[in-house]
């Protein structure tokens, strides 16, 4: 195995002892550096460890930029991977203090590195924690198009309930216009209620009443459609890292040859890896 091969296992994998190691320590140093940037917000603590901290900082900075670039160096596709999301949060991870050069404060921008932690779920092989994220974020791509829907008949919605109220209430009662009712509906239908705005006459207590129990209702719907989608989504995946350099998709069996999202082959994954899931049963998935 080449040195790029196994830098590549190591990196993207967490199967594998070294792999393992790395991310570990990846994690630790991704916190460490939230806490530099939290602390140096303190105007006190900026005040008398400042330019420790930008020193800490940049050092964080330059080992996460290392890494990226290894990250493209070791990815077959490293255009793939740049596009890939924790590719993206890998990248906005650094450019933040590369940008406070041109523009100083803009390193609080790296409190972005905390998504970053999200790593920690296949790093410690929390089973049970990976299968169930795999599991809602299924089924929250499955049910994308039917709360888009659902939040477009709720934009109709608020826009009849606002104009309705600035016809009622007026100028009087603050609705001066009716982007001002839409901003009452919006408030009262999501039962937020800051009270800023409320009505006074009769017609625009009764309605604002209605609004209020429908917000109720209307808060189940979505709550339906990603219940119903979960269900659907509920089978067994696999619990390993292996990673598809083609799609960034992860969670593949130790022995299976090809992607299950796109078909695409797998890369040979580490020696020494231990399989930690079972082989995916999904109907029309390539037989690895």
């Amino acid at each position: 195995m080449s040195l790029r091969e196994r830098l590549r296992v190591i990196i993207f994998e967490a199967d594998t002892p070294l792999g393992r190691a790395f991310d570990v320590l990846l994690l630790w140093a991704i916190v460490a550096s939230v806490g530099v940037v939290m602390v140096e917000s303190v105007s006190a603590v900026a005040a008398r460890h400042g330019p420790a901290l930008r020193v800490l900082e940049w050092t964080f900075t330059l080992l996460f930029t290392l890494e990226y670039g290894l990250r493209l160096w070791v990815a077959p596709r490293p255009f793939r991977y740049a596009r890939s999301f924790f590719g993206l949060v890998d990248l906005l991870s650094v450019l933040p203090t590369y940008l406070s050069i041109f523009f100083p404060g803009s390193q609080s921008l790296l409190t972005i590195r905390a998504l970053r932690l999200l790593r920690i779920f296949r790093v410690l092989k929390l089973q049970r924690y990976l299968g169930e994220a795999d599991v809602l974020a299924r089924a929250l791509a499955a049910s994308r198009r039917k709360v888009l829907v659902f939040l477009g008949n709720i934009v109709v919605l608020v826009m009849i309930l606002g104009t309705a109220m600035y016809l009622i209430e007026g100028a009087d009662s603050g609705f001066t216009s009716i982007p001002r009712g839409v901003y009452w509906a919006i408030v009262t239908l999501t039962t937020v209620g800051y009270g800023d705005i409320t009505p006074r006459s009769v017609p625009g207590q009764m309605l604002a009443a209605c609004v209020m129990v429908l917000g109720y209702a209307i808060i189940a719907v979505p709550t339906g459609i990603v219940t119903a989608e979960i269900v659907e989504a509920s089978r067994p995946r696999p619990a390993t890292t292996r990673t598809c350099m083609h799609c960034m998709s992860e969670g593949h069996a130790l022995d299976a040859r090809y992607c299950r999202d796109c078909g695409e082959p797998l890369l040979p994954s580490g020696e020494g890896a231990t399989p930690s899931g079972a082989r995916d049963g999904r109907p029309g998935a390539p037989d690895g």
